[in-house]
């Protein structure tokens, strides 16, 4: 191993490596683990071709320096070490230590265009004067001191900013006078993180003390990147043999976790594909040893398992991290056409953030002798599973309380084995995050038979006005609104009567909760005057389409595809993904609004009888997207984005987001047809700061990214990006200089992460 040249007069002080790479250990459950730590041969893979030295600092700083170095620890050492000295010294000694392998060799020239680099890194007062090495003596490296609407840092702690899952930052330094002047700012690839490339990556970046973190590849390797240049610091790669081949959810995940101990200790946390729960070092990305075994906790240790059925359970979602307690949910493959009534109860577990112990358990399937086992007819509660947590989570830190989304029990479709209302499937649920013990709960759909999960992190809102809410958006389309340290509603919820099955042997609810406010900020239910008509010969062709499928308001239930009456399943809406998804919605604290991005989608539940593939009576049978004429059925916009005011539960103002289809547009069947803006039927992500709301169009949409003015969705500013947003945009500041980071796909390449900042001369 080689380390930098002269370890007496380095910069830092450190020992630090230039080349190394880590040791393989074996890991609990089989497989492997290795860990590469500043790589030379992973930072020529996965970063742009180094361009001559005498381009600019930033470049220079990337071929000569960062081997060792982070603009972060740079930007620290010349403010602590530096700052009242002048720049000769600084000089000499960069020039007599770098670069470490062959200290001198670069020109004179580029020794100052680092240093002005340098400099600018730390925030260093400059009159506007180029270097030279005549004024180094004269030159006193002076701080600018921070503005309090600037400061140095602002991190994104979470896959949604913080505990409060508000997607908002205070940063401002990107308004609507300058955000058409973005630029990207740096771009990292993924392509060659593998077994396969990723075309799609949904992994939020949360970015802490200069570095952000991430998922990559189907493996789910987690990286970190200087966040100020998108270098490579380190890469962890789980290899989990068998537990992988067998995991329920292989993608790079939803994002990662974060914990920071008062003994200054900082751990990634990340749950893998196999279902293991990992905290790594964030500095080295090394396992911590103290951390379960060797780093690893096995998480499918005391689940309630499905008797001999196959393991079915893995986690997208990020655990979230509320003081030292680390909170996980589950996610199980989906289960439209599950092979068993039977499977492996979603519960969620709260573990030690220092040592991996398992400190409590909730049961989201309550045991026999525990309150709604008795919503479970016929001992129901005994078999059925799910009933996970598959979004993300949030949390109040100083009501000590964390908010669980659950999804819905076994059998999207079909809930004939398990009649009653199922708590606590579909239900925002209050939980203890000491002891995991139910402060309150609220069923938001009984029995679901829709695929209806909940779907998203709680958006816990502090109004201006002083109260404190807790707000779930849904697939359904509804919002939510309840006291979040009591769980009552903010607006009544009304018990409404809703139609009922004529399916053999299923059970519905005779009535669901309905929230009389907010307004839905999506489409529910599927009318004939909801269905598109430009035309007559439209209108004759979606006739004709749907003549025989069964029509009807919001929980209309599932049908048979070959019905008594001739119907082959209900036309229904929102789409099995929503309305809402796990893409969050953002909050506006100054304001007291909440920003909700949706698609309008239809599905065609229909059922089935395949006593071949499953023990379940009936299964969901196909349900392809409805079009005629190349067109979706349902009327625009079918993508959006609504604006709700929480002090009084009114709708602000919804606008379509994404422009009309070019396939639209063109469309033979629309010519001589005006059409409004009509969006796109994607998931968008959103980011709101004190200056504007941030928004893409999800992935399929179009590779723009763009600003609105929160008051009134006007666009603001459309920036141009490589491929459209995939991710959820994150926003954080790192030494005064604000970036959105988002991954982008297009669908046919591998997936990248790309940075937005603004020109440095207008900053």
């Amino acid at each position: 191993m080689r380390t930098c040249n002269d370890r007496r007069n380095h910069l830092c002080g450190c020992e630090q490596p230039w080349f190394e790479l880590g040791s393989k250990k074996r890991v609990p459950g089989g497989g492997s683990m290795k860990v590469l730590r500043n790589s030379l041969v992973l930072f020529y893979l996965l970063a742009p071709t180094f361009l001559p030295a005498a381009e600019s600092g930033e470049q220079l700083f990337g071929a000569h320096c960062s081997r060792c170095h982070t603009t972060a620890e740079i930007e620290k050492r010349v403010r602590n070490d530096w700052a009242g000295r002048t720049a000769n010294l600084l000089f000499e000694r960069t020039r007599s230590t770098m670069p470490g392998e062959a200290p001198g060799s670069l020109a004179d020239s580029d020794y100052l265009t680092l240093l002005e680099y340098m400099f600018a890194v730390a925030g260093v007062q400059r009159a506007g004067e180029a270097l030279t090495i005549g004024s180094l003596d004269r030159f006193v490296v002076q701080l600018r001191s921070a503005s309090a609407s600037q400061p140095e840092e602002i991190p994104w702690s979470t896959t949604h900013g913080e505990l409060n899952a508000n997607r908002y930052s205070p940063a401002d330094q990107i308004t609507a006078d300058n955000a058409n002047q973005l630029e990207i700012a740096w771009r990292w690839k993924a392509g060659n993180i593998g077994p396969l490339a990723e075309i799609r990556n949904v992994s939020n970046p949360i970015m802490r003390h200069g570095q952000l973190f991430l998922g990559a590849g189907t493996t789910r390797n987690i990286v970190s990147l200087d966040a100020q240049t998108g270098q490579l610091l380190w890469l962890w790669r789980p290899d989990e043999g068998e537990r992988f081949q067998q995991a329920a959810r292989k993608s790079s995940g939803m994002g990662v976790g974060y914990w920071e101990g008062e003994d200054g200790r900082r751990r990634v946390i990340t749950v893998t594909p196999g279902y293991f729960l990992v905290s790594l070092n964030a500095a080295t990305g090394l396992p911590d040893p103290e951390f379960g075994a060797g780093g690893w906790v096995d998480l499918t240790q005391g689940l309630r398992r499905a008797g001999s059925r196959k393991l079915d359970i893995g986690l997208n979602a990020p655990p979230l991290i509320v003081g030292d307690v680390i909170v996980v949910g589950s996610a199980h493959a989906v289960s439209f056409r599950p092979p068993s009534m039977r499977n492996v109860k979603g519960d969620v577990r709260g573990f030690d953030a220092r040592t991996g112990e398992l400190l409590w358990t909730f049961h989201t399937i309550p045991e026999s002798d525990e309150a709604g086992y008795e919503t479970w007819h016929d001992d129901s509660a005994r078999y059925t599973g799910n009933a996970s947590v598959w979004a993300p989570l949030s949390a109040d830190e100083k009501l000590g309380l964390v908010y669980l989304p659950i999804e819905s029990a076994t059998g999207d479709r079909y809930g004939g084995d398990r009649h009653g209302e199922n708590l606590y499937a579909n239900s925002l649920v209050a939980l203890d995050v000491r002891t995991g013990k139910k402060r309150w709960h609220y069923q938001l759909i009984h029995h679901d038979i829709w695929d209806w999960d909940t779907p998203t992190a709680p958006v816990l809102t502090d109004l201006p006005d002083g109260r404190q809410l807790v707000v779930q958006p849904t697939k359904q389309a509804f919002a939510y609104v309840f006291d979040r340290q009591t769980g009552e509603p903010v607006w009544p919820i009304i018990e409404r009567p809703v139609p009922q099955t004529d399916v053999p042997g299923e059970w519905t609810s005779p009535t669901q909760p309905i929230p009389t406010k907010p307004a839905p900020f999506d489409q529910q239910g599927i009318l004939q005057d909801d269905l598109i008509d430009y035309t007559p010969e439209i209108r004759r062709a979606v006739d004709a389409l749907t003549s025989n499928m069964r029509l009807g308001p919001l929980f209309t239930p599932p049908s048979l595809a070959n019905a008594d009456d001739g119907t082959v399943g209900t036309l229904s809406a929102p789409y099995s993904t929503g309305g809402a998804n796990f893409e969050g919605s953002g909050y506006d604290p100054e304001s007291g609004v909440i920003f909700i991005p949706s698609q309008s989608r239809t599905n065609l539940l229909a059922l089935e009888h395949v006593p071949e593939e499953s023990d379940i009576r009936y299964i969901a049978g196909a349900s392809n997207q409805l079009r005629i004429m190349d067109l979706p059925i349902i009327k625009p916009p079918w993508g959006r984005i609504t604006a709700i005011d929480l002090l009084t539960g009114d709708h602000l103002w919804s606008i379509a987001n994404g422009d009309t289809p070019e396939e639209v547009l063109n469309n033979p069947a629309l010519r001589g047809v005006d059409l409004p803006r009509t969006g796109k039927q994607t998931r968008a992500g959103i980011v709101v700061t004190k200056t504007l709301l941030f928004a893409g169009e999800g992935f399929g949409g179009d590779p723009v990214f763009r600003a609105h003015d929160k008051k009134t969705g006007e666009i603001i500013a459309e920036i141009a990006i490589p491929a459209t947003q995939s991710s959820p945009p994150s926003t954080y500041m790192v030494n005064g200089r604000q970036y959105i980071v988002m991954t982008v796909a297009d669908g046919k390449s591998p997936a990248e992460l790309i940075a937005l900042s603004l020109p440095r001369s207008i900053e």
